[in-house]
């Protein structure tokens, strides 16, 4: 089984989200949520700020965090197929300068401030629906239930 921790960006302003359309060297190309994986000996807090930098080219700081996320992937579903376990700790992040455009050499092939009722019309990954719903409930627990997979929702 492989093992990924992340830190995702939960950024939202007048009723829309910057999400981010991921174009996997493996995989279906979808939209999610700006972040990834926090490097070895990175804080989640200081890699969620690195990865909206690195993929969307604005600057954002932390408000709070909303909670984490913990998925298991089962291998025919999986990109590498193998088993994965991913740990997500997603914030409410706010953009505090640059506009939104594509990651230099990255996977992410653009990212745009998308109105939250198109939201469900997209292919996406299940992280923007866990995102969002942390963002609306802001659940003491820090945890909601995991979001559907399957049509527009990936994983």
């Amino acid at each position: 089984m492989s093992f990924r921790l992340a830190a995702y960006a939960v950024c939202v302003e007048d009723d829309k989200v910057l999400l981010a359309w991921n174009v996997p060297a493996v995989g279906e190309s979808t939209w999610t949520l700006p972040g990834g994986g926090v490097e070895h000996g990175e804080d989640p807090f200081d890699a969620v700020i690195r990865e909206v930098t690195e993929e969307t080219g604005c600057s954002a700081v932390v408000e709070r965090l909303l909670g984490v996320d913990s998925r298991v992937i089962p291998a025919h579903e999986a990109r590498a197929g193998v088993t994965h376990h991913n740990v997500g700790v997603f914030y409410l992040v706010r953009i505090t300068g640059g506009e939104p455009r594509p990651e230099p050499n990255g996977e992410v092939a653009m990212s745009a401030w998308t109105p939250l009722a198109a939201v469900t019309t997209l292919p996406r990954s299940s992280l923007v629906d866990i995102g969002i719903a942390l963002a609306r409930t802001t659940p003491a627990t820090g945890h909601v239930a995991p979001a559907p997979v399957g049509e527009l929702v990936r994983h």
